[in-house]
């Protein structure tokens, strides 16, 4: 667990970040303010093997930026363009916000693979299987597996058909649980537990400036039966 915080990254803690390992591959789920630093306490960026973005969202993408600069820029030398898999006009996103400081060759950096719905693909020994979720705009779930374990990952979602699919028969079931109130694109504790139903452990990430831990599991352990717990930058599971 690189972060979790939302909307912004508080000390010691931050924005959604996470980092997966299995099968000898290493990959970054979401990049949010911060993640990129923590992720160095763990791996160099140039060992990791892809990224994944749910969704353009600042608190989830923005450490993207000083990836450039690391890989571009810096005293690391990858190999090759990472591949990068994200929502459709990441690449563009990128590109217009580098672009101020003369051309921004994304292309160097980055091997930039669009999501969709249903979008598969093998990192190493890693299989990622993307689903689209509700969040107003494009964004993603998905499903990690070393072709035993699955972890299944929310992303930013409101309640939908597509997340409980998603969390059906994963190991581990890391969800957002943003708001205390219900919302069509984010979900409560209870939104949560409920899209959990299908999955072994729950674990709630991503939770807003107004629930605390405590409140989120609570709430979210009255629908689901099986283990919850709330995610923390630092923790392995």
């Amino acid at each position: 667990m690189l972060g979790s915080a939302t909307p912004y990254p508080r000390p010691g803690e931050p924005c959604s970040g996470y980092l997966v390992r299995g099968n000898g591959a290493t990959v970054w789920l979401d990049a949010g303010p911060g993640t990129l630093a923590a992720l160095q306490e763990h791996t160099a960026l140039t060992d990791v093997d892809a990224i994944w973005i749910s969704h353009l969202h600042a608190d989830h993408v923005a450490d993207l930026l000083p990836a450039v600069y690391a890989l571009l820029f810096a005293d690391l030398r990858p190999a090759g363009p990472l591949p990068l898999y994200g929502p459709p006009g990441i690449r563009d996103r990128l590109a217009d916000f580098l672009g101020n400081t003369g051309p921004a060759p994304i292309e160097q950096a980055f091997h930039v693979h669009e999501l969709h719905d249903g979008h598969f693909t093998e990192v190493n020994g890693l299989t990622l299987a993307t689903s689209a979720v509700e969040h107003g705009f494009p964004a993603f779930g998905v499903r990690v597996t070393d072709g035993d374990r699955v972890l299944a990952y929310s992303g930013d979602t409101g309640p939908c058909a597509a997340l409980t699919e998603l969390a059906n028969g994963a190991d581990l079931f890391l969800c957002e649980a943003d708001g205390p109130e219900p919302s069509a694109v984010h979900l409560t504790p209870e939104d949560a537990a409920r899209a959990a139903q299908g999955a072994g452990q729950l674990l709630l990430t991503h939770l807003g400036p107004f629930l605390t831990p405590d409140e989120a599991a609570e709430r979210a352990a009255t629908v689901h039966k099986g283990n919850v717990e709330v995610a923390a930058a630092g923790d392995v599971y």
